[in-house]
């Protein structure tokens, strides 16, 4: 496999609660970024690196932070008493769009990355979840619970043209778009259990990506477009692997026995 460059960032319990992990994207220096006795889970990087946004349970539920790349300032950004969770950036990362319950079911809001002007972009009797924004920012893929079984969704930005992408009596869930915004790769259990696919980002050209006897979930690019990081359970828990971008050269990059969820690559700063 090809030299992997930048980092990643992703969900580990190895310090006995789910806390933000940083590694080199060859699973060397897994370094903790975030330390308390709740959960922080759930890492998604604006596009320049900078800053990651997070889930976190340390106000009794879950509410979204931001931290610097380094851990630092960590500042919350949602408050309400029902969860706020699933945060990801807008390209330019002005904004934030996350999944909610504040109104008595899960909808996708969005939010300046500041935490002002929060709005809500689904209005369904039925879950919406996963929520994650294209890379030229005028559409957003998103998972929907509407149809009786979770699947893909894609709208505009700012809510409106909502589109069903996959039909399948499994569940579709976890879209992750391509650096050129072609592709969406995403997790499907309509094999008997969970594997990545990948898709034209119009839902046509649906292909498995990983085959394994059990779950493959979690997908998310390299900057370059050439690789997909994802979280198995191959091994008996769930650590981080990564693969090139049509499914080979699938290799470990965390080996623990606690669990690795949920990665996020950092792009390479200048």
């Amino acid at each position: 496999m090809a030299t992997l460059e930048g980092t990643i960032v992703f969900d580990s319990d190895r310090w006995g609660d789910w806390d933000i992990h940083v590694m080199e994207a060859d699973g060397s220096n897994q370094t903790r970024l975030t330390s308390n006795v709740t959960s922080d889970w759930g890492p998604t990087i604006s596009t320049d690196g900078t800053r990651i946004a997070f889930t976190s349970w340390r106000d009794e539920n879950h509410e979204i932070f931001v931290m610097n790349a380094d851990g630092s300032d960590q500042t919350r950004l949602t408050n309400n008493t029902a969860d706020d969770f699933d945060p990801a950036w807008s390209p330019d990362g002005s904004k934030i769009v996350f999944t909610s319950w504040r109104d008595g079911n899960h909808e996708i809001y969005i939010m300046d990355a500041d935490g002002s002007n929060q709005m809500r972009l689904t209005f369904n009797t039925a879950g919406d979840y996963y929520p994650a924004w294209s890379p030229d920012g005028s559409r957003i893929a998103f998972a929907s619970f509407r149809d009786g079984n979770h699947e893909i969704y894609m709208m505009d930005a700012d809510g409106s043209n909502q589109t069903r992408l996959t039909f399948d009596p499994g569940n579709d869930t976890d879209p992750a778009w391509s650096p050129d915004g072609s592709k969406v790769a995403f997790a499907s259990f309509r094999d008997g259990n969970h594997e990545i696919y990948l898709m034209d980002a119009d839902g046509t050209n649906q292909t498995r990506l990983t085959e394994n006897a059990t779950d493959d979930f979690d997908p998310a690019w390299s900057p370059t477009g050439a690789f997909i990081i994802f979280t198995s359970i191959r091994d008996g828990n769930p650590e981080i692997y990564v693969m090139r971008s049509d499914g080979s050269g699938q290799a470990n990059l965390t080996n623990n026995e606690a669990a690795d969820f949920r990665p996020a690559w950092l792009p390479s700063q200048p």
